[in-house]
C-alpha cells in the first residue's frame, strides 16, 4: 500500500482518481489547491504525488520546486491539460518524475505510477500486503519499525550533511573544521562558509532531535558528539 497525494482543482476529475487509486488499493488524501497541497506535504508523510500544474493560490510547479527542497526523492507525476512541448520540459526540469497530459488512459495512469513506485522501492500497484502501520513520529524525527529506519526532515542542505557527518561518526567527536569543511565540498555552496553559521545549525537541530533519544552535546574545544540518551 502506498500512501499518495492527489492535488487537483477539478473536483470531478479529483474525487474519479481517488476512486480509483483506492480501489486499487491505496491509501489517498487529496488537495484542492496549491497551498493546500504544500500544508499537508509539510504535516504528513506521501510515497507519491500526482500532481496538476494550473492550481489556484499556488501554481502547481511552484508546489513541484518547494516540494523538491524538501523532499528530493518523493515521487510525482504530473497530471495536466498543458501537452506542449516547452511545458513537459519546464516541469521535468522542476523536478517532476513523469508527465502525462489529460486526457489520459487509466491503464496508463497506473502503469506510470506503478513504475514511480517501484524505482522508489514502493510496493507495486496490484501487490498489496496488510496495511502499514501508523508511522510513530516525535517533531520532525519519523520512525520506520518494519526496515527498521529513521528520517529527520532537513530542509536546508547544510542541516543535512552536518547531520549526516554526526550520524556516520555516532559516538565520535566531530570537529568544528570536518563540518566546515564538508560545507565548503558542497556544489551549491560558494565561497568561505562563516564558522559562527554551524551553532545555528547545531541548534536547529538539537531543537528537531527533541522528544527522540538522540542529542548533540558540545564537547569544549574539540567539536559536536551525537549520543543517545542516558548514555554516559
Amino acid at each position: 500500500m502506498a500512501h499518495l497525494l492527489i492535488v487537483e482543482d477539478d473536483e470531478l476529475l479529483r474525487d474519479a482518481l481517488g476512486a480509483q487509486l483506492t480501489q486499487a488499493g491505496h491509501r489517498i488524501t487529496t488537495a484542492a489547491d496549491g497551498a493546500e497541497a504544500l500544508e499537508r506535504l509539510a504535516l504528513q508523510g506521501f510515497d507519491g504525488v500526482v500532481l496538476d500544474l494550473g492550481l489556484p493560490l499556488v501554481d502547481g510547479l511552484t508546489v513541484l520546486r518547494r516540494l523538491r527542497q524538501r523532499l528530493p526523492a518523493l515521487p510525482v507525476l504530473i497530471l495536466t491539460a498543458r501537452d506542449g512541448v516547452e511545458d513537459r520540459v519546464e516541469g521535468l526540469n522542476a523536478g517532476a518524475d513523469d508527465y502525462l497530459t489529460k486526457p489520459f488512459n487509466r491503464d496508463e495512469l497506473l502503469a506510470r505510477l506503478q513504475a514511480l513506485l517501484r524505482r522508489a522501492s514502493l510496493p507495486a500497484f496490484g501487490v498489496h500486503t496488510a496495511p502499514a502501520p501508523s508511522v510513530p513520529a516525535a517533531g520532525n524525527l519519523r520512525l520506520d519499525p518494519q526496515l527498521p529506519r529513521a528520517w529527520l526532515r532537513c530542509p536546508a542542505r547544510r542541516e543535512w550533511v552536518l547531520l549526516d557527518l554526526l550520524v556516520r561518526h555516532s559516538g565520535q567527536v566531530v570537529s568544528r573544521e570536518d563540518v566546515l569543511a564538508a560545507w565548503q565540498s558542497e556544489p551549491a555552496e560558494s565561497g568561505g562558509v562563516a564558522s559562527n553559521a554551524l551553532e545555528v545549525y547545531v541548534h536547529r537541530l538539537r531543537r528537531k532531535l527533541s522528544g527522540s533519544t538522540l542529542n548533540i552535546r558540545n564537547i569544549r574545544g574539540l567539536g559536536y558528539l551525537l549520543e543517545s540518551a542516558g548514555a554516559p
